[in-house]
């Protein structure tokens, strides 16, 4: 152990969890010592060749920071977890929430074009989603110079941020990244709550209730200066650290490495208080492809997404003069890494959040929840709907899982996999895949008995193009043949 890597913050403490509430034990809560030998070994390469003034790192696994590492110092002093940094477009991650907070409230709705919120917008019909999502087609940077090196006083009013151009594409047919329709979702939220602005509605309603009291929307000591570093030369320039105003959702925020772990355990995890589990899933999705093309990379509502060796990364990168941060996280390893960094170009953050994740799930892969049956008693009905149906020919295997969920998997290797979540008229509604979104009916004969199931039009049978059920355009009535 040295001063530059621990094993998470003291006090060891679980964080994006109610208070009162207990996740599963985790029979391997501290990381192995080779494991952290690799993480401090990428968080040092990653400082060095990036010619940071510092880095710090951290992993949260299960809910709790697991591992934290710096390197470099600040003020000369090897930071700490409580050193702020400002953090850039992670910012948007937070506002996206203050809108699905609205949404969830029936303040708004996601279509809702903007102008029916806010007037006096020079781009009224784009929707709040299109927003959330860069795929309004708005300009990528506010009127004016360089809006994160000058004061946000040059842009007192909404209609400063928007020259005679304001859209660059039609909304809704491409990914373009915009600051400046993050702007307009801060000033949304301040208008729907009344005037109260969007940095007070953040404390209020997110920061508190994860125990974020280091996230503030202007430096509070002890803080990193932030510095550019030569090309040509191992010599720092100090960046201005301008208050952006109006511009202060797309990229104000300073935060720090335990305040970011908590934001990230609440991305894998979810907090009720916050946002419920369905929105933060709906957070995650896949909104538009990226401005690229490249189809390993995406954005959802206020977050990006990246393929990684095959894994599913949500999260963000941001940059402000004289900083660079980055926060990646796999759901479905339960586990994220948070890397900030006082540079204003040059370390990779990004790509060392991602390879911490990767060397922690690859030295230590996630054990997994011991199996349960499912709670009884169990609806005999149900369980008898379980076992193989037949698409056409094709055939497929029901299942019965938790709260009379069903989920449908091909077992001939090419097919449609969906889980359906039960709903109360005694239909199912798919909740991912092809079927997202479309209902499964059970189809019952005259004598009560199960014909066939209904999905989306699609008839499933127990025999493969079972005569008896009314497969569209028929069944030849010779049946099968050698």
């Amino acid at each position: 152990m040295t001063i530059a890597e621990s094993t998470g913050f003291p006090p060891s403490e679980a964080v994006g969890r109610e208070p009162g509430t207990a996740g599963a034990p985790d029979e391997c809560a501290e990381l192995l010592p080779q494991t952290r030998r690799a993480l401090l070994h990428r968080l040092a390469v990653g400082q060095a060749e990036g010619r940071a003034p510092s880095m710090t790192g951290a992993v949260v696994r299960g809910g709790r920071a697991v591992w934290s590492g710096a390197r470099g110092s600040v003020d000369g002093e090897v930071p700490h977890g409580d050193v702020q940094y400002r953090i850039g477009s992670l910012t948007k991650t937070f506002v996206a929430v203050l809108v699905l907070r609205l949404r969830d409230e029936g303040l708004l709705r996601l279509s809702d074009p903007v102008g029916a919120h806010l007037a006096d917008t020079p781009v009224p019909d784009a929707t709040i989603a299109q927003l959330l999502s860069h795929s309004a087609g708005l300009a990528a940077e506010p009127r004016g110079p360089w809006w994160e090196r000058t004061s946000g006083e040059l842009r007192p009013e909404p209609a400063d941020l928007f020259d005679v151009r304001p859209q660059r594409h039609p909304a809704g047919r491409r990914h373009h990244y915009s600051n400046v329709g993050y702007a307009l979702l801060g000033a949304l939220v301040e208008r729907l709550r009344g005037g109260l602005p969007w940095g007070e509605a953040l404390r209020r309603e997110v920061l508190e209730p994860l125990g974020m009291s280091r996230t503030t929307l202007r430096a509070e000591r002890p803080y990193a200066s932030g510095w550019a570093v030569h090309p040509w030369a191992d010599a720092l320039l100090p960046e201005p650290a301008a208050d952006t105003g109006l511009m202060g959702p797309a990229g104000q925020l300073w935060s720090t490495l335990q305040d970011l772990c908590r934001w990230a355990a609440f991305l894998l995890r979810g907090d009720g208080r916050v946002l419920d589990a369905a929105s933060l899933a709906e957070l995650r999705t896949p909104a538009v492809p990226p401005e690229s093309g490249a189809w390993d990379a995406g954005y959802g509502l206020g977050v990006q997404l990246l393929r990684r060796d095959g894994r599913m990364l949500v999260g963000h990168h941001g940059s402000m003069p004289g900083f660079l941060a980055a926060l990646w996280a796999d759901v479905e390893e339960d586990v994220a890494a948070v890397v900030l960094t006082n540079c204003t170009s040059g370390p990779a953050a990004g790509a060392v959040a991602t390879d911490l994740t990767g060397i922690v799930i690859a030295h230590e892969p996630r054990i997994p929840e011991p199996w349960r049956p499912l709670p009884g008693p169990l609806d005999p009905e149900l369980l008898a709907l379980t076992g193989p149906w037949y698409w056409g020919a094709n055939p497929h295997a029901l299942r019965l899982r938790a709260e009379r969920g069903l989920e449908l998997t091909p077992l001939s290797g090419a097919g449609r996999a969906s889980r359906f979540r039960a709903e109360k008229d005694g239909t199912w509604t798919g909740l991912d895949g092809y079927y997202a979104g479309e209902t499964l009916r059970v189809v019952r004969g005259r004598d009560g008995a199960v014909c066939h199931l209904d999905l989306g039009t699609f008839v499933f049978t127990r025999e493969p193009y079972e005569p008896s059920a009314p497969v569209p355009g028929g069944v030849d009535p010779d049946g099968w043949r050698a």
